[in-house]
C-alpha cells in the first residue's frame, strides 16, 4: 500500500527542483499527481515520467489555478492534496530593491499561495485533505539581502495559520514547510560553490540539503501520517535556524 493511495494531488512549481521530486516521490506512494508550472517543456516531460498531467500555471494568475482545479475535477472528480511549491528568490538589499522586484517576488511567493489555496478548498472541501505551503527558514528569520523573498515566506507562515483555522471544519489541514539551503536549480544564479561550502560548514549538518529530503517531509504532511498536525511550521534545515557549528 502507497501512503497516498487513492489520493489526487496537486504540485505547483512541479517542472523541476522540490516540486519535481515531490510528483515523483507522490506518484511512487500511489497519488494520482497533476503538475503545474510556466515551463511548460520540462513540466510535461516529468508529468510523462511520473504518469501524471501537466498543466499551464503561472500561479500569479487566478483564472491559472481555477483551470488547474478543474483539471482535477474533471478527470478524478476529486483533489485531496496541494502543495504550494512555486516561488522565486531575488536578493536585494532594502535600498536596492525595485518596487518592480519585490512585487514580482510577493506575486508569485505570496499571492500564488493565496490563490492556490483559495481556488483549491472548494473542490477539498468535498472530502478533506491536506495543503502543504513551502515557505523558508527566510519565513523563521530575517537574513540581510532578502527583503522580498523574507516577506513572502513570512506571509506563507501567517496565510497558513489562517487557513489552519478556517477549514479544520471540513477536514483540511494546512501546514508550512520550511527548508534551508537545498540543492536546487533556484539557488544557482546567487551561491557559487565557495559560498555553499562557506554556509554549509556553518551548519549543524554541514551539507546542503536535498529536494528528496524536502518531498518526504512534505509527503508525511500530505499523507494520513500527519493525521494529527495542522497550523504548524516543520523545518528542514541542517539545523542552521538552531544554531551554528562551534
Amino acid at each position: 500500500m502507497g501512503r497516498l493511495d487513492g489520493k489526487v494531488a496537486l504540485i505547483s512549481g512541479a517542472a523541476r527542483g522540490q516540486g519535481a521530486e515531490e510528483a515523483r516521490l507522490f506518484a511512487e506512494e500511489g497519488a494520482k499527481v497533476i503538475l503545474g508550472d510556466i515551463e511548460h517543456e520540462e513540466g510535461q516531460r516529468v508529468a510523462q515520467e511520473v504518469g501524471g498531467i501537466y498543466v499551464p500555471l503561472n500561479v500569479a494568475k487566478e483564472a491559472d489555478w481555477i483551470a488547474a482545479v478543474a483539471v482535477a475535477e474533471e478527470k478524478f472528480g476529486a483533489l485531496h492534496i496541494l502543495v504550494n511549491n512555486a516561488a522565486i528568490l531575488r536578493r536585494a538589499p532594502i535600498e536596492d530593491c525595485t518596487l518592480e522586484e519585490y512585487e514580482q517576488v510577493i506575486a508569485v511567493n505570496q499571492t500564488g499561495v493565496f490563490l492556490g489555496i483559495k481556488s483549491a478548498v472548494r473542490l477539498m472541501k468535498r472530502t478533506g485533505g491536506s495543503i502543504v505551503n513551502i515557505s523558508s527558514t527566510a519565513g523563521i528569520r530575517g537574513p540581510a539581502n532578502n527583503v522580498a523573498y523574507v516577506a513572502s515566506k513570512f506571509a506563507i507562515r501567517g496565510m497558513t495559520k489562517v487557513a489552519a483555522n478556517e477549514f479544520a471544519k471540513y477536514g483540511i489541514r494546512v501546514n508550512s514547510v520550511h527548508p534551508g539551503l537545498i540543492e536546487t536549480p533556484m539557488i544557482d544564479p546567487f551561491f557559487d560553490d565557495e559560498a555553499i561550502r562557506t554556509f554549509a560548514a556553518r551548519q549543524l549538518i554541514n551539507r546542503l540539503g536535498t529536494s528528496r529530503e524536502v518531498a518526504e517531509m512534505v509527503l508525511f504532511l500530505a499523507s494520513d501520517a500527519s493525521s494529527y498536525s495542522t497550523g504548524a511550521e516543520f523545518i528542514c534545515d541542517g539545523g542552521v535556524t538552531t544554531g551554528n557549528r562551534p
